[in-house]
């Protein structure tokens, strides 16, 4: 089984759209391959804190983000340039319902986690680690520092069932 988690990298803001997550002019590409260097290019925060160009988040593996992350046009390219840059996590307080499903057709996991949870992570120092547990449903985050913090969250059978078998298509092909 696929293990799921390592290096994080954090944007702190909501409503992170598909045109953030990839720009629509990348939408003619026909490869996976081809969107890579182009993940959340333009993405800007009000306080200038994320560059899509960090060495933080070339490393990462895992994202956490607050609320409604994936809102926006419907674009599984948006997932892909998720799954070609290695991130095999995203961690939120919510995600646009089908862009959450497109994660979970792509072996990727969409972890819900509450408020407070969810800033106790941001709390934790830079240079943060998050292992994910799925058999049990716990996340464990560990700062620089050596900090931790947990909490617990719930898959679906479903979405399990997507996961293990590393995305829909290989679930379909094993079962029809």
């Amino acid at each position: 089984m696929q293990q799921f988690g390592g290096i994080a990298t954090f944007i702190d803001r909501n409503d992170i759209n598909t045109d953030e997550i990839i720009p629509a002019k990348y939408l003619t590409e026909i490869s996976k391959k081809a969107l890579k260097p182009h993940l959340l290019e333009d993405l800007r925060l009000d306080d200038g804190s994320f560059d899509p160009e960090s060495k933080e988040l070339q490393q990462a593996s895992v994202l956490v983000t607050r609320s409604n992350f994936g809102c926006g046009s419907s674009r599984e390219h948006a997932v892909w340039a998720l799954e070609v840059n290695d991130i095999n996590v995203v961690i939120g307080r919510s995600f646009a319902r089908i862009f959450r499903q497109n994660m979970f057709n792509c072996g990727i996991i969409a972890v819900e986690v509450s408020a407070e949870d969810l800033d106790m992570f941001f709390a934790l120092s830079p240079e943060v680690r998050v292992d994910v547990d799925i058999q049990s449903e716990q996340l464990t985050a560990t700062g620089g520092d050596g900090k931790k913090v947990a909490c617990s969250f719930t898959l679906n059978p479903f979405d399990r069932k997507l996961v293990d078998a590393g995305g829909w298509l290989v679930y379909a092909d094993r079962n029809y």
